[in-house]
């Protein structure tokens, strides 16, 4: 079964590391990097339509999906993962591309947008505030709302053994939860192949590895790069419904981090890229579409 209807599937050895990802259209590269505890396959409904006016590669970030599942949390840094998504990039002739991200994918963005400037076009961040901020001053309503973190980041095998007595469960529950959203809702084709990768055993490692790093290795990179900026054109986005619109500013929490921003609020909680596809995907056309270098008409 195809990642996404119409592309092509391949993997790319890359960076010590065999990368998935999904391919199809023509015209200047865009790159989309899924969030947890999805894969590619989230990129269902948006990929094909930008696809009639991009060169569109959805991939799967290391870990998840039909990516390697490198052991241990040192491998799960946003700099290692972003360093897997440049070099997929440079495996397939794209000097520059667009970026876009969701949820850790946005994260892996934001990390590779600081660590290779040259190469972002432009980067859009979905449904996130900086990884700094939220763990430098985390209020207790948010601790309560993404508590995943911190359970996940247990050393192991706690959080790996609770999860793997009902991956389905506790992962759909994620879905739903920081969504405000039913199962229904869905793509039953995409919560096919979210429930085909977060059964094995090492994609839940890799998961927890994931939110291990974040509090071993992404909140010190962070912390040395606060006075950076990314200076390509950036676009926020966030779900009126979800957690992080709830308890912060989200644009506001990137005025400062990002020098040329445009921001849009979209309907939903978290997961707006799945329940949501066709605004998601007019909204982010129109953001490329006003770029220099990058002007087909809007969806």
């Amino acid at each position: 079964m195809t990642a996404l209807p119409g592309f092509d599937d391949a993997l790319a050895e890359v960076n010590g590391q065999s990368i998935a990802y999904s391919r199809a259209g023509n015209g200047p590269p865009v790159l989309l990097l899924h969030g947890f505890p999805q894969t590619r396959a989230m990129w269902h409904g948006i990929a094909p339509l930008l696809a009639d006016r991009y060169t569109v590669i959805a991939a799967d970030l290391r870990g998840y999906g039909d990516s390697s599942k490198p052991q241990g949390a040192d491998a799960y840094s946003f700099r290692n993962m972003a360093a897997d998504q440049l070099a997929l990039m440079t495996e397939l002739g794209f000097d520059r591309f667009h970026l876009v991200g969701h949820d850790r994918g946005a994260r892996t963005a934001h990390r590779l947008a600081l660590d290779a400037p040259k190469r972002i076009e432009s980067l859009t961040l979905m449904d996130i505030v900086p990884t700094h901020l939220l763990l430098d001053d985390l209020p207790k309503d948010v601790a309560a709302a993404y508590y995943h973190w911190f359970f996940l980041a247990q050393p192991a095998p706690f959080p790996e053994t609770l999860i793997g007595h009902d991956p389905d469960w506790y992962f759909e529950t994620c879905l739903t939860a920081w969504g405000g959203c039913d199962l229904d809702d869905f793509d039953p084709a995409a919560l096919f192949a979210y429930r085909q990768s977060w059964r094995w055993p090492d994609t839940i490692a890799a998961m927890c590895n994931d939110y291990r790093a974040a509090l071993s290795h992404d909140f010190k990179h962070d912390a040395a790069d606060l006075t950076r900026r990314v200076t390509c054109p950036a676009l926020v986005l966030y779900g009126i419904d979800g957690a992080m619109a709830k308890y912060y500013d989200v644009p506001g929490t990137w005025s400062d981090r990002l020098t040329d921003m445009q921001s849009r609020a979209l309907p939903g909680g978290h997961f707006f890229p799945d329940l949501h596809p066709a605004e998601t995907a007019e909204v982010l056309a129109d953001f490329l579409a006003g770029l220099a270098g990058s002007r087909p008409d809007p969806i």
